[in-house]
């Protein structure tokens, strides 16, 4: 043979190895898209401007809540790549307005603007601490959670994790109480209705005490669902059984008693055997998470006993509901939670459920 037919031999038997390759390798891509895809993404909606809500020496509801779960957060190797740390964009009054009255925002205003460097007093509505920076802080948490909601539903991350303070679920439409002024999930929630057009919304609420705000807030409302699973007896007294709504809000709030010292069995079960059968008929198309870590066990105001497993057991059950019916749409916002190290782990063991 000659070398111009040996040369022509092995340049067909190249291109005939080299197409074969090709065509094994992308479609092993196709079978395998899991070895190749980019990690899920989470938002971490934090600003140190949270730090800076005084709330006096030895207040439960401190900035060192914050200060340790940011600080893991950021040495955690195996969250680390799926996590983004956006700025938050501050938001407008009319935001607030989506659920306050516009007196009641006045008068933290007014209220907020008396006090002086290093005073802290109280809001004349209730048992809620404020100090200069407090009105700062309470918009930049609202704006938190709306830049989350934004980021969700413009497909920028999967999900989002708020972490600011104060808390917010006590406060209702005029009435700052329980260490909460403004109400992010409330909020939230009426602003994902409001700007994206969604209707049936899910605020599930774990902090130890009861949502007595969120639930006032959507009572008679169909669309947004209310489910609190709290420790009865305790602060404030709200959140019973029979509570269940009233007039086109009649059956969409539920609450659920919890016995000081139930623990991850009964906080699963109650999950697993009440919320998820009626999800499948209310059919959620955004989940928001009020989640206070008040209820863990050896927190400094509640009595409960669950654990970091208790809260991964139902952040999958969650992520499980969203994936069925809100395209996967879920936010968590932070309430109570009064030892850092617990806020910290129960985040760790939320986050490493929605980053699969």
């Amino acid at each position: 043979m000659s070398t111009p037919a040996v040369i022509n031999d092995m340049k067909y038997l190249y291109n005939c190895y080299m197409k074969e390759f090709i065509f094994a390798f992308v479609l092993s891509l196709m079978l395998n898209t899991t070895a190749y895809s980019e990690p899920k993404k989470i938002a971490i909606l934090y600003d140190e401007v949270f730090l800076t809500h005084f709330t006096g020496e030895n207040h439960p509801e401190n900035a060192e809540r914050l200060k340790a779960v940011v600080s893991d957060l950021r040495k955690n190797n195996e969250l680390v790549p799926h996590l983004l740390w956006p700025p938050i964009k501050d938001i407008d009054k009319p935001i607030l307005e989506l659920v306050h009255d516009t007196n009641y925002i006045a008068l933290v205003e007014k209220e907020v603007a008396a006090i002086q460097d290093g005073e802290i007093t109280y809001l004349s509505t209730g048992d809620t601490v404020i100090s200069k920076n407090s009105l700062s802080v309470a918009k930049k948490a609202v704006a938190a959670a709306i830049n989350g909601i934004d980021g969700i539903m413009n497909d920028k991350y999967e999900s989002a994790f708020v972490l600011s303070r104060p808390p917010g679920h006590h406060a209702t439409t005029s009435r700052g109480m329980g260490f909460c002024i403004f109400n992010q999930a409330a909020i939230a929630a009426r602003y994902v209705q409001d700007k994206y057009s969604l209707k049936n919304i899910l605020i599930v609420d774990f902090d130890v005490h009861h949502g007595n705000g969120t639930q006032d807030i959507f009572y008679d409302d169909a669309s947004v669902f209310y489910f609190s699973v709290h420790q009865h007896p305790l602060y404030p007294q709200t959140g019973r059984p029979e509570e269940i709504g009233f007039g086109n809000g009649l059956g969409y709030t539920l609450n659920v008693d919890m016995q000081k010292g139930a623990g991850d069995n009964e906080f699963q079960k109650v999950f697993a055997e009440k919320l998820v059968p009626i999800m499948d008929k209310f059919k959620p198309e955004f989940i928001i998470i009020s989640a206070g870590f008040d209820s863990h066990s050896g927190d400094l105001l509640g009595g409960l006993e669950y654990t970091d497993k208790g809260y991964k057991q139902v952040a999958n059950l969650l992520k499980k509901i969203a994936q069925k019916y809100a395209s996967g749409r879920q936010i968590y916002i932070l309430e109570g939670g009064y030892v850092p190290e617990n806020i910290s782990s129960s985040t760790q063991a939320i986050l490493s459920v929605l980053k699969k």
